[in-house]
């Protein structure tokens, strides 16, 4: 049977997140985590599934994308579809043409960090490699060591200070309870933890969300704040070393970042909360 592409239903989320789990190992290019999808919830199960397309043959799944933005599409691809020529020229037809329901015209990305046959029918299709990122890994085999503050793993009772950390660590955050409340309710947070770190006078400082894809799979720091009011005392190393500490927790064989590699300070910040730096990726773009 030919490429099927499709716009899962909220009851088929629940499949998504369990394929992405499946295709998680150490070692693989960082592509698209069921934490992505859990992250992204906080927009409802309604707009998370709306925004999710995954490629099928025989009813089994081989991609799947989520639309970050209405231009941004970021990728996984099964291990064993890697160099599926079927799938990968089917895959460029309908991410390049706007009536297939993906991508619009205009300036768009694509997320793509696997799948060399289909980046490079990308290019082939005048696509060009956009900004640099940085691709980070902590080995999670040895206990992690103490982060130094004090840490609150935050529920629904405390979803306001999780909420409030967020936005004072981003200028253009959204995030709100309800937000919290959101994600929260959805299937990746099963596996999920939000971390609150505090100064020595009591003042939330730090945060991070950390999603496992299951026992022996990489786990996933998204996202990662330090307050502004409270940057440049080594906050952001801390809540660091604490996610690692709580991936390891639920049984993550590592803990995964990406940090735009323009982001010195992040990418230094990592290394020293014990994250080895990788090779830099980049994006796809094509221009309007």
């Amino acid at each position: 049977m030919s490429i099927v592409l499709s716009e899962p239903a909220v009851d088929g989320l629940s499949e998504a997140v369990r394929v992405l789990r499946e295709w998680q190992y150490d070692g693989a290019p960082m592509q698209l985590h069921p934490g992505d999808l859990g992250w992204h919830w906080r927009f409802g199960a309604e707009a998370t599934a709306a925004a999710v397309r995954t490629w099928s043959r025989d009813g089994q799944i081989l991609a799947i994308g989520l639309l970050d933005s209405p231009g941004l599409l970021r990728l996984a691809i099964a291990p064993d579809a890697q160099d599926d020529e079927e799938l990968a020229r089917q895959m460029v037809t309908d991410v390049t043409r706007p009536e297939r329901g993906v991508l619009p015209q205009g300036n768009v990305y694509i997320e793509a960090r696997c799948g060399a046959l289909f980046q490079g029918l990308l290019f082939d299709d005048g696509w060009d490699a956009d900004e640099p990122w940085t691709p980070l890994r902590r080995d999670l085999a040895e206990p992690v060591e103490g982060c130094g503050v004090r840490i609150e793993v935050i529920g629904p009772a405390r979803a306001h200070v999780r909420s409030a950390v967020q936005r004072a660590s981003f200028d253009r955050s959204t995030f709100t309870d309800e937000r919290w409340h959101a994600m929260a309710a959805g299937a990746p947070y099963a596996d999920a933890r939000c971390l609150v770190a505090y100064d020595d006078q009591g003042t939330a400082v730090a945060t991070a969300t950390v999603w496992s894809a299951g026992p022996g799979k990489p786990g996933l720091l998204e996202p990662v704040g330090v307050h502004r009011d409270h940057r440049g005392h080594g906050y952001g190393k801390a809540v660091a070393v604490a996610a690692a500490a709580a991936l390891r927790a639920l049984g993550s064989s590592s803990a995964i970042v990406c940090a735009e590699s323009s982001n010195v300070g992040a990418v230094a910040t990592y290394r020293s909360a014990g994250f080895a730096q990788l090779p830099e990726v980049r994006d796809l773009h094509r221009s309007a």
